[in-house]
C-alpha cells in the first residue's frame, strides 16, 4: 500500500523513475556502470551551480574491514539556494540536507541511481505549504537522474 501511495503521488509530480523501492526514494535505471553514473550526475551537478560535497565508495570501505560489497556510490551535493527555502518551512529538514544520490549494481548486475523525492521530504517534515520548493528540486533532481542515466 505505501509503495503504492508513493507511486501515485510520483505519478501526479510528473515522475521519470523506474520505480520507487524504499520509501519516498526515486530509483532510476542507468545504462552505465556505477562509478560512471554517479560521476555523470557529479558532472550534471556542477553545471548547475552545486557544491559536491562528499563522494563515498561503499563498496571500498566494506574491503578495508574485510568485507564484499557490490558496486555502491554516494554523492552528497547541494546550494543553499535549493535548500535554504525548504528549511524555512521546516527546519527540521536539515536532517535531510545536503541531498545525495546513490549509484549501486544490483544482484542481476543492473545499475540504478537513487534519491529521495523532496514530496517526500515535504510530507515527513509537514511542510506541505513547500510544495511549489519540492517541486523545483524534483525537477532539477529528475533532470541530473536522467543526464547521468542515459
Amino acid at each position: 500500500m505505501r509503495v503504492l501511495k508513493y507511486a501515485v503521488m510520483t505519478m501526479i509530480a510528473g515522475a521519470t523513475a523506474n520505480t520507487i523501492a524504499a520509501e519516498g526514494m526515486i530509483e532510476v535505471q542507468s545504462a552505465y556502470g556505477v562509478k560512471e553514473t554517479i560521476t555523470r550526475f557529479e558532472t550534471a551537478a556542477r553545471e548547475r551551480n552545486l557544491s559536491i560535497f562528499l563522494r563515498v565508495d561503499h563498496a571500498a570501505g566494506a574491503q578495508k574491514i574485510g568485507k564484499s560489497l557490490r558496486p555502491t556510490e554516494l554523492l552528497i551535493f547541494g546550494n543553499p539556494q535549493g535548500g535554504t527555502p525548504l528549511m524555512e518551512c521546516a527546519q527540521t529538514a536539515g536532517i535531510d540536507l545536503p541531498l545525495k544520490a546513490l549509484a549501486w549494481e544490483d544482484a542481476s548486475g543492473q545499475v540504478w541511481l537513487g534519491y529521495n523525492d523532496p514530496h517526500h521530504l515535504v510530507m515527513r517534515h509537514g511542510a506541505k505549504e513547500c510544495g511549489q520548493i519540492a517541486q523545483g528540486l524534483r525537477k532539477a533532481l529528475d533532470g541530473m537522474a536522467s543526464v547521468a542515466t542515459k
